[in-house]
């Protein structure tokens, strides 16, 4: 797992409107990357809507939070509707199949991501890396405080 002091690799994403996000476009803004391992469960959705509450202080903090798994694009479209989800961008990394999650050393042998987040300063270097247990909600309170410093 790539560690606080790692520059974090360069990776291009669809989102839920099929819409491509490069993450060095992001340079300038704090990011935070919440790998998730699957769409439409429990915790995962509550982590997405965690992201999707906190959208206008991540913007107070200059901050952009994205959300990450291997789900296809239209999986995470109907995903995003049933939650509600208008702000937050949550990111397809089904192909190459869990790439993104490879390159930040945590894509699970079973062919999704752990649950973890990394939040990136404003030049890509990471700041921030938690790995949590599958069925852990990540705590938004912790990640705002890393942003806030």
């Amino acid at each position: 797992m790539l560690e606080i002091g790692d520059k974090a690799p360069d990776f291009v994403l669809r989102d839920q409107d099929n819409k491509l996000l490069r993450l060095a476009d992001l340079a300038g803004s704090k990011v935070v990357l919440s790998f998730h391992p699957l769409a439409f469960t429990p915790v995962c959705s509550l982590q997405m809507q965690d992201l999707e509450k906190n959208h206008e202080a991540f913007t107070r903090l200059n901050s952009v939070a994205l959300g990450v798994n291997v789900d296809q694009v239209n999986a995470k479209a109907a995903w995003a509707r049933e939650l509600g989800i208008r702000h937050t961008r949550l990111l397809s990394d089904f192909w190459p199949h869990g790439e993104v999650a490879e390159k930040f050393g945590i894509l699970r042998r079973e062919g999704f991501s752990e649950r973890a987040v990394f939040v990136l300063d404003e030049k890509g270097v990471i700041i921030f890396a938690k790995l949590y247990r599958i069925k852990e909600l990540p705590d938004i309170k912790e990640i705002l405080a890393v942003l806030e410093k």
